[in-house]
């Protein structure tokens, strides 16, 4: 018999006290995105990252060595390094009690040191965090765990992105912050919906044509990716056009490449955009159950020439009107999301993506499996009754 798929329950995008497991068990404990590093190049500088109550900053020492930690002094918890970016020079001072450390986090200064009794440096120096540089990209990780490595999990696809240099990129400009008021779910979602873009998208449809893909990565899914070709364009629209005749060529792509769109999803709230001009990064930033923030870097190789400049600016433009499209699509889907009229749809076979996405949080939030809400003050210890449950039926299937 024939599988069929369904969304996640509405209750899921609406409530606070699902959100609240979401924290835990699918941001904090999965790899999340800092900075590039191109954007701390020199000893002291630093860039800042938060999610929910967690402070963090990626910082780099005299020796050119990156380290991330907690944005924590360790006396009494003053937020150290403010601003999403800077340099310390080669001190991190506290601005509360002038507690200072290194740039590799040791506390090395205690104003009134004699008044602290048996006050161990080495103890209270920053608290480092769990870091990986992926093609010059640096990630964190708050919750230590088994979730397999960034590179391990872009192994599939590491052939394919790595022609476009991604060390050698730099900043296009400033972090960006686009709150939208809609659960993280819709933004991940519609980032991964195939089946839309023909419908809500004539620009993006016209551009790529019937080339528009998507695959959910062999290496248990850790990635989805969708694509497009430029080449297969059926509508012309003057950004388009203009975007296709200005792109001058590529030396370090391939002749495939030359006028290829990919998007790279990394589980659970990071997506790459890439394109042959520049690359983009969206990360979904819960903010509460109804809130999210996208934050956003875009990044490219340096290159001077006008038809270049003028391939960015169509970009920009290309996408802008994109964006505003899915904005009110998922204002629409959230609003939805709180009516009484929806509680679950249907996923078609093709929408991998969605399906897959769907999974991942029943399987690692079990709770998501039931279609009514429960009492927000019982939520957590039925999933507590649900995880365990699972886990023994996973430990019987694996004995037989």
């Amino acid at each position: 018999m024939k599988k069929s798929y369904e969304t996640l329950p509405s209750w899921t995008y609406t409530s606070e006290a699902f959100f609240e497991l979401e924290k835990k068990n699918l941001f904090l404990n999965n790899w999340q995105l800092v900075c590039h590093i191109s954007n701390i190049p020199n000893p002291g500088d630093y860039f800042t990252f938060n999610i929910f109550n967690e402070r963090i900053v990626a910082i780099r020492n005299e020796d050119s060595k990156i380290n991330v930690f907690h944005n924590v002094c360790s006396h009494r918890a003053t937020k150290l390094l403010d601003g999403s970016s800077g340099n310390c020079g080669k001190r991190i001072s506290c601005p509360y009690h002038a507690w200072s450390y290194d740039l590799s986090g040791n506390l090395k200064t205690v104003p009134h040191l004699e008044q602290f009794k048996d006050l161990d440096l080495e103890k209270n120096s920053l608290k480092p965090i769990e870091m990986e540089i992926f093609q010059g990209f640096i990630f964190a990780k708050i919750i230590p765990n088994s979730v397999p490595s960034v590179a391990e999990q872009f192994k599939p696809y590491i052939d394919e992105i790595k022609p476009y240099k991604f060390e050698e990129l730099e900043p296009l400009g400033r972090v960006t912050m686009r709150p939208r008021n809609v659960n993280w779910k819709q933004v991940a979602d519609n980032y991964v919906d195939a089946m839309h873009i023909p419908v809500a998208h004539p620009g993006l449809s016209g551009l790529v044509g019937n080339s528009y893909g998507v695959e959910v990565s062999n290496n248990d899914g850790f990635i989805h990716k969708m694509w497009g070709d430029l080449n297969k364009t059926r509508k012309n629209v003057i950004s388009n056009d203009l975007y296709k005749k200005f792109l001058p060529k590529l030396e370090h792509l391939s002749e495939d490449k030359q006028m290829y769109w990919v998007y790279f999803r990394l589980w659970p709230n990071l997506a790459f955009d890439i394109y042959p001009d520049q690359m983009d990064f969206m990360q979904f930033i819960p903010i509460n159950a109804s809130t999210t923030m996208i934050r956003e870097i875009p990044f490219a190789l340096k290159d001077d020439r006008r038809e270049m400049k003028a391939a960015r600016y169509l970009n920009w433009r290309i996408n802008r009107q994109v964006n505003a499209e899915d904005t009110e699509l998922i204002n629409w889907v959230q609003e939805g999301m709180e009516t009484s009229g929806f509680e679950s749809g249907a996923l078609a076979d093709s929408e991998v993506c969605l399906i897959d996405s769907a999974e991942k949080i029943r399987k690692a939030i079990p709770v998501a499996t039931l279609h009514q809400e429960p009492d927000s003050k019982d939520i957590l210890q039925i999933n507590k009754d649900l995880l365990e449950e699972a886990n023994k039926k996973a430990k019987v299937k694996k004995i037989f």
